[in-house]
């Protein structure tokens, strides 16, 4: 049985405007689109050094991983 699953009227992403890659290239390419719609690396780095760490997996996930790859070899 698959599961019935509704969108929102506005998408998943409605907080975030996407851009197509040929909007982003007509604007002058990466960096300029960034400059245009007020975004720069600096900006960026800082962004990311003031973001709680990220860490994928718990010790136990990675302990788990580890121990999978070396059974499996």
């Amino acid at each position: 049985m698959k599961p019935e699953i509704t969108l929102p009227p506005n998408g998943l992403f409605k907080t975030h405007k996407a851009y197509s890659p040929e909007e982003i290239l007509a604007a002058g390419g990466a960096t300029a689109f960034g400059k245009k719609s007020g975004k720069n690396n600096k900006s960026l780095i800082k962004a990311l050094k003031n973001a709680p760490p990220a860490e994928p997996f718990t010790q136990q996930e990675w302990d788990q991983t580890m121990q999978h790859l070396k059974d499996s070899k």
